[in-house]
């Protein structure tokens, strides 16, 4: 199913993250269908600019709340949205708990965020719409990286798509977590292997896997920088107590897919 605000975010986000379409490509080249298991954003709990904020787009498509989360040690809240339809992509937005950070930082939230327009917010082009904000030092990106590495994504890309996500349960010949990866691994991709390349399991419901975010080139005030931008994700989805495929998401496990804009070692 074609939603033209999915086909706006995935023209962005694969701008953004090249080896997306280098993906896409190798798999439809097996004869394999890119179905989108689920999209994530990020933002900041700031009450002018949080995750209700970012969802309305997406309820105005008949979009509905489903289920939150916490991320206690990455000072994270998120919620997930299912559509209209059993082949909508889910929705998984999350946000920054920003008073738990130190107060500098909490203060450069507070005034990017009341710099935007209320007007742009309200716009559906916002969610692909990067940053609203000078441009920072590659050293206060630096320091912000330190406190949150999810801050500093945001930092210096933005609103915009953070990932998305190939549904496994679509593929014939890459139908599982394991064959997806060793041909992704194959092709020279490296994974995320926080708390495991594979997190989750057949009986949570749930497998996922992505790549590590590549570097690419972003200005800062003084000038390119390389910084880790976006990953790809690979979703496996397994019945539950119903007889249903599962359709939530994993605390434990996003914790760590959340690792995958970390800098490489």
């Amino acid at each position: 199913m074609k939603i033209p605000l999915f086909e706006s975010l995935w023209a962005d986000y694969s701008r953004l993250n090249p080896q997306a379409g280098r993906i896409h490509g190798l798999f439809t080249d097996q004869g394999e269908t890119i179905v989108n298991d689920h999209i994530a954003l990020r933002t900041f709990d700031h009450p002018k600019l949080n995750i209700e904020s970012l969802a309305r787009h997406f309820n105005d498509l008949g979009y509905v709340e489903r289920d939150e989360y916490f991320f206690e040690a990455k000072n994270l809240r998120a919620k997930y949205y299912s559509g209209p339809e059993p082949d909508s992509p889910k929705v998984f937005i999350s946000e920054l708990i920003a008073h738990k950070h130190s107060l500098r930082l909490q203060k450069m939230i507070a005034s990017w965020v009341e710099g935007i327009d209320s007007q742009r917010i309200s716009d559906q082009k916002f969610l692909i719409s990067g940053i609203h904000w000078p441009a920072l030092a590659f050293s206060e990106y630096e320091a912000i990286r330190k406190e949150s590495e999810y801050a500093a994504w945001l930092a210096c890309f933005g609103f915009r798509v953070n990932h998305f996500t190939v549904s496994l349960n679509h593929f014939i010949k890459f139908s599982t977590i394991q064959d997806a990866n060793i041909f992704l691994k194959k092709n020279g991709f490296i994974l995320n292997g926080s708390g495991g390349e594979i997190k989750g399991s057949p009986a949570e419901g749930l497998m996922q896997s992505s790549t590590k975010a590549e570097n690419v080139g972003v200005r800062f005030s003084d000038g390119m920088h390389p910084v880790p931008s976006c990953y790809y994700e690979f979703a496996q989805r397994f019945p539950d107590e119903t007889g249903n495929l599962f359709q939530g998401f994993l605390p434990d496990s996003a914790d760590k897919i959340f690792e995958s804009t970390d800098p490489n070692p």
